[in-house]
């Protein structure tokens, strides 16, 4: 054979590989998928018993084959059939009809066939064989959900693939969640060296959350001593450490109730305490604020959706207004007739409140009205491990921008100053020739405004129905009596105070009886100081 003829033929071999390759690669996803073997863990799949088929799901999440997601999601569905007497996998589509699991070739001989047994067992073999095929996947966002997967389940079976898509992972986040993952599988694996994972240990703990505390509890009695000692070593530490988180999680819970707290009691602070008038109507004024609400985001929605964003700032001065000139009405026809008659005020109020949550009734519907969140109050986020809410958020910041307003318009107004001379001594005030039935006119239609700006905020939070005000009256009247009558500091500390202690009791008694320790603490704390924190000074009030 010459020197061209072996050339020749060297060529020709050559390009028929070539053709070879390009016409397999050209061929059909099911032809591709049937030349990867899946006979061996469709046969463990076959033989319905839970162990095999956990090892198949092991199998299929190393094999490569296009058809094997398909396999576990119609496992996963309950959808993945075999026939006892030929031992055949088959996968049933939406129509019933049996189709190959590989090819997706409708089976011509349907033979009698039962479903695949699953238990939690093989739920989470399943999830962890779903995220071991999405290991490889292009996109960042799926390996990172696939690796998350997989700590979670803590599947011996995807290791394997763990460790080869850990080798050629790139983004610094998807391979820190794919070492967590393989730290949480190896601490549990029979076979690893101490020193391996007592680094897995050092590695989960640090952590420092409850799946860590899961992961490290599931070393085996079978682990070296030295072993044990560094999981119990990271399990108290995490321990302590989520002991203090979840006490400033309470804090936090205890601001956010305290800032509604404030919210609903800072207008009857002022009516309070500068008219003594035992308003028991202000919780009405709340309720009157939620509805407002509904209203102008009903409009928003009907003749503006753009504007639903800002449905809620648009309804603050509406509710203001509206509720404020539902008080100074109130003040204006009843209440000033009554000034110096504690019960009577009392019981008119009541009545009022009864009035007016039959005309909501009656207007509205006794049913809930949704009040939706615009999407700049909507999500959490997360400061450590404190788990904080947009909502509740803006609420706190909301309560404390109140605050500083009402508190700029008593110190810095002609009507602050005459307000906090009305409350000092209501004889001089008037001899110095400040009108007072316009002061206490004003006072009341401010405090009922506050009280329906109140009322926009807690829309967010709890439900707008015609009682939505008897929920806060009484907290009310507790944080005013508690911090002192009159007193807008004495208020704020007030209702910072019973929400945070509030919070702090409910782990330990519960929330019903956390509230009835906290009244009896509160009922003590008053005849020890009948005038409460934060006790105003003048003639009128020492006389």
């Amino acid at each position: 054979m010459t020197m061209t003829t072996i050339a020749r033929f060297r060529s020709f071999c050559c390009a028929l590989a070539f053709l070879l390759s390009v016409a397999s690669f050209c061929l059909p996803g099911a032809d591709r998928a049937q030349a990867q073997d899946l006979s061996g863990p469709l046969g463990q799949i076959a033989t319905d018993n839970y162990g095999n088929t956990e090892a198949a799901l092991g199998e299929l999440a190393l094999s490569g084959s296009p058809a094997a997601a398909g396999i576990v999601s119609a496992l996963a569905d309950g959808n993945l059939v075999f026939s006892p007497s030929t031992r055949q996998v088959f996968i049933r589509n939406a129509a019933g009809a049996l189709l190959d699991p590989v090819t997706l070739q409708p089976v011509a001989d349907a033979p009698a066939v039962k479903p695949v047994r699953v238990n939690n067992r093989i739920r989470r073999a399943i999830e962890a064989a779903n995220g071991a095929l999405s290991l490889v996947s292009p996109d960042a966002a799926k390996r990172l959900d696939a690796a998350q997967a997989v700590g979670r389940s803590r599947d011996e079976a995807a290791l394997p693939a763990l460790e080869t898509a850990l080798a050629k992972e790139t983004d610094p986040r998807v391979k820190t969640a794919m070492t967590l993952a393989r730290a949480s599988i190896v601490i549990a694996k029979e076979g690893i060296t101490p020193a391996e994972r007592i680094a897995a240990v050092e590695l989960v703990g640090a952590e420092g959350n409850q799946d860590a505390l899961a992961i490290l509890r599931s070393v085996p009695d079978s682990a070296a001593p030295e072993v044990k000692q560094a999981a119990a070593d990271a399990i108290a530490g995490i321990e302590r450490n989520l002991a203090i988180w979840g006490a400033a999680q309470n804090v936090w819970y205890g601001v956010s109730l305290g800032s509604v707290l404030l919210l609903a009691a800072i207008g009857l602070a002022i009516t309070f305490g500068v008219m003594g008038v035992i308003n028991m109507a202000h919780g009405e004024m709340v309720m009157l604020g939620a509805y407002t609400t509904f209203v102008v985001q009903e409009l928003i929605r009907t003749y503006n959706p753009a504007l639903f964003d800002a449905s809620l700032l648009i309804a603050i001065p509406v509710a203001f207004l509206f509720t404020g000139l539902i008080g100074v009405l109130i003040e204006r026809t009843v209440i000033r007739f009554l000034y110096g008659r504690a019960l009577e005020t009392l019981l008119a109020t009541w009545g009022i409140s009864l009035i007016i949550q039959q005309a909501i009734r009656t207007a509205f519907g006794p049913t809930n009205r949704e009040v939706g969140a615009p999407s700049w109050m909507s999500g959490t986020f997360d400061l450590g491990h404190l788990a904080i809410t947009y909502g509740r958020l803006w609420i706190v910041i909301f309560a404390f921008l109140v605050f500083v307003a009402l508190l700029g318009v008593l110190r810095l107004t002609r009507i602050g100053l005459e307000m906090r001379a009305v409350t000092q001594n209501r004889r001089m005030a008037a001899s110095m020739g400040i009108r007072t039935n316009w002061v206490d006119a004003m006072t009341f239609g401010l405090g009922s405004g506050i009280a329906g700006i109140a009322g926009v905020a807690l829309s967010q939070i709890d439900n707008v129905s015609p009682n939505l005000g008897q929920s806060y009256i009484i907290d009310s009247f507790l944080v005013v009596v508690f911090g002192g009558v009159g007193n807008l500091w004495g208020t704020l500390v007030g209702a910072m105070s019973l929400g945070i202690a509030n919070k702090l009791l409910e782990p330990y008694a519960g929330a019903v009886l956390g509230k009835i320790a906290l009244l009896v603490i509160v009922i003590l704390f008053i005849q020890k100081r009948p005038r409460g924190l934060f006790a105003l000074k003048g003639r009128a009030i020492e006389s």
